[in-house]
């Protein structure tokens, strides 16, 4: 029986302008941020930098808190939180994650006949409709794209982890990981 070409996983493409690796089962590290979360200046000078370069950048602009950062409404942060924990252990594992006031970081490894893109399509069309109804509001919630990158390692995986819990306390909203609600490494030590 030949399976259905839109819900085959794709390997590497680049469907606008990020490229993107979907793959059932390789962890992936996904980072997708609110729509107003970089100022316009960091937006338009990713296109003149290196790519080290540029995630430096973009991640200091994110630890900012640019934008109105209605993350960190605990209500709405639990939104997003809900999204994620959903499909954990159905359509992915879930191995960390963190809802910061204007982005999300999440570790993943997509289940067999599950597509990356559709994953994180799902995360941000139900948590967008949920967050605009609590908010009496309309339009766009998130940025269209997101980023990824697989995990090369134990190393890599590890370093990741480090990087997605420790991220409030780097952009001084906790003192600890385990401190900021909406993460796994507070779920871990409750």
């Amino acid at each position: 029986m030949r399976k259905d070409a839109a819900t085959e996983p794709r390997g590497w493409y680049a469907p606008r302008s990020l490229p993107h690796f979907d793959s059932p089962e390789v962890l992936q590290a996904i980072t997708f941020r609110l729509a107003d979360a970089l100022p316009d200046e960091v937006i338009a000078a990713r296109r003149d930098q290196s790519d080290s370069r540029q995630s430096r950048r973009i991640a200091a602009a994110l630890d900012a808190g640019h934008g109105a950062c209605l993350l960190g409404d605990p209500a709405l942060a639990g939104i997003v939180e809900a999204a994620l924990l959903h499909g954990a252990r159905v359509a992915y594992e879930l191995h960390a994650w963190v809802v910061m006031p204007n982005h999300v970081h999440v570790l993943i490894a997509p289940a067999a006949g599950h597509r990356m893109p559709d994953i994180v399509q799902a995360w941000k069309s139900w948590s967008a409709k949920a967050i605009n109804r609590r908010r009496g509001a309309s339009g766009p919630v998130w940025r269209r794209e997101y980023f990824d990158r697989h995990i090369r390692n134990e190393r890599h995986l590890a370093a990741a982890v480090a990087y997605i819990e420790g991220n409030p306390v780097k952009a001084g909203l906790a003192a600890k990981a385990e401190d900021w609600r909406f993460s796994s490494a507070y779920r871990r030590t409750r």
